[in-house]
């Protein structure tokens, strides 16, 4: 990563010089204290008296409510070693969550860009350093370095660089407010360290998962993806097998096919092998949706918006940020990683409504609607993921614009057949922020599946469509436990919402890691 955190052990003002911004945490309680405190010697409780003074009257004017997320910054005008500090709305300690602390550092990181800055020095409050009764230290640093890390991403165009988007930040300091013991020092600085390790490597992850997504359609076609693939996982000492399209045809994936044969450029499965528990029987199986342009094929798409269909292979990215923050971090399980990719375009090739599809494990689809091309080719990508030893499934897709209608671009809908699996997921997904909803399963919505000249269709009714497309999906899960994901609508934003991005989000990302590691970090 571009910019280098680090935790402080002490909190000495003589080095402030060396920071473009210094940052304090403010919450409407400590606004309180201190205004019932005026002119009474109360004494300066974040940065500097006069500064602190400075801050206390615009909140007296009500121009600064220390609201969550808000910022106020001034210039110090050489009261004080950096040439600004920032005042961020943050939860009284008794509310505060790790969201809150994620909120709060994309804030400042905002607001430290806009500024220009190169080192930030973020002071944190006293509770911090050690943890709080719900937040451990570890957490807290984790929490805060995702926020600065995501908060100051910044898309990678083709177009000339405009320097005032550009992040300028390349350190940022974690510093305690508070004294503490030498040992008590030495075991935070651990704890710190240890989280700002991990927020990194999720960050990055994230940040992979962006990158990927916001590749135009000409440049990441599946073959580039399978390279790509390919080599992330040799990096980490990975095997990674690619499927191309004659070994598909011989394996009998004519979900994958079906759908890439309209294309000049053709399909791949990609399988990565995740071997962190040799001798286990239990493996994860994280299946990722790789469609890497949808124009709907012969059931075209409207051409309005059309563009943001290079982030159909939303999920395929999700999983390979996944690959990243195993391959660092190692945990003790076994995993397989499959993308099945495609384009899905119309030509004389290309599938037709009414066509019949066999899939890799015998199912017969009649295709109604080629646009519902996403669960085609996870139906094969689940069997694949069986194939190699699957126990339990996760598929994460861009699959219905359905999920849209019900959940905005602000949550992730679910569907699964293991309720436990699913409640898993879920609580790994408040661990990182992510909304995370559960969809009803209900046995109507499987009977739209019901076809008269296969053994289902790919489609039903738009009424409950995210329901009835993740549950043929689920039609191919043999079983086994497991939830698909759609992220029809939180893969791609059209503005900055906090810590995300307009474009690609490398939403679940960090939840798929929390699933698989977050047992690992006490």
């Amino acid at each position: 990563m571009s910019i280098q955190f680090t935790y402080s052990k002490h909190n000495e003002a003589s080095v402030e010089a060396d920071f473009d911004v210094v940052i304090a945490f403010v919450n409407k309680d400590e606004l309180k204290q201190a205004a019932a405190g005026a002119g009474q010697g109360y004494p300066a409780a974040w940065i500097h008296p006069q500064l602190d003074d400075s801050m206390r009257q615009h909140a007296a004017k009500e121009l600064f409510r220390a609201d969550a997320k808000e910022t106020l910054v001034l210039p110090t005008l050489g009261l004080y070693g950096s040439a600004h500090v920032i005042y961020v709305g943050i939860a009284s300690q008794e509310s505060l969550t790790t969201d809150g602390l994620r909120d709060a550092a994309a804030a400042a990181a905002k607001a430290s860009k806009r500024l220009k800055a190169v080192a930030v020095k973020q002071l944190l409050p006293a509770f911090l350093s050690h943890g709080t009764s719900t937040i451990t230290a570890a957490q807290a640093a984790q929490a805060l370095t995702e926020g600065y890390a995501l908060g100051l991403f910044t898309r990678k165009t083709a177009k000339k660089i405009n320097t005032r988007r550009q992040s300028h930040v390349q350190t940022v300091a974690f510093a305690p407010t508070d004294t503490l013991a030498e040992p008590d020092k030495a075991a935070a600085a651990a704890h710190w360290e240890r989280g700002i390790r991990r927020g990194v490597i999720f960050a990055e992850g994230v940040i992979y998962a962006r990158n990927l997504t916001n590749l135009p359609g000409d440049v990441l076609i599946p073959i580039k993806l399978a390279e790509e693939a390919e080599q992330l996982a040799q990096s980490f000492g990975m095997a990674c097998d690619i499927i191309d399209e004659q070994q598909a045809s011989a394996q009998g994936m004519g979900g994958l096919i079906g759908v890439g044969k309209g294309s000049i450029n053709p399909p791949r499965m990609i399988v990565i092998h995740y071997e962190g528990d040799p001798g286990n029987e239990e493996k994860w199986g994280i299946i990722g949706k790789g469609i890497t342009f949808d124009t709907g094929g012969i059931s075209l798409k409207k051409g309005l918006g059309m563009e943001e269909m290079i982030s159909d292979m939303g999920g395929a990215a999700a999983v390979l940020g996944l690959v990243r923050i195993l391959g660092e971090l190692k945990p003790k399980l076994n995993a397989v990683i499959v993308v099945p990719s495609a384009e899905n375009m119309p030509s004389d090739r290309a599938v037709k409504p009414g066509d019949v599809l066999t899939m890799m494990n015998g199912t017969t689809v009649e295709v109604v609607n080629t646009d519902a091309e996403g669960r085609l080719v996870l139906a094969d990508g689940l069997t694949t993921a069986i194939r190699s030893g699957s126990t339990k499934l996760i598929d994460v897709a861009t699959l219905t614009g359905a999920v849209m209608v019900s959940l905005g671009d602000v949550a992730t809908g679910a569907v699964t057949n293991d309720e436990t699996l699913q409640q898993q997921v879920i609580l790994a997904s408040k661990r990182a922020g992510e909304r995370i909803w559960p969809l009803p399963v209900f046995p109507e919505f499987r009977r739209q599946l019901d076809s008269e000249a296969a053994d289902m269709k790919n489609s039903g009714s738009r009424f409950g469509g995210a329901s009835i497309g993740g549950l043929f999906i689920g039609a191919f899960a043999e079983e086994r436990p497991w939830v698909h994901l759609d992220i029809g609508g939180t893969a791609w934003l059209e503005r900055d919402r906090s810590w995300e991005v307009k474009g690609g989000t490398g939403v679940m990302v960090r939840t798929l890691a929390e699933l698989l590691t977050g047992e690992h970090m006490q």
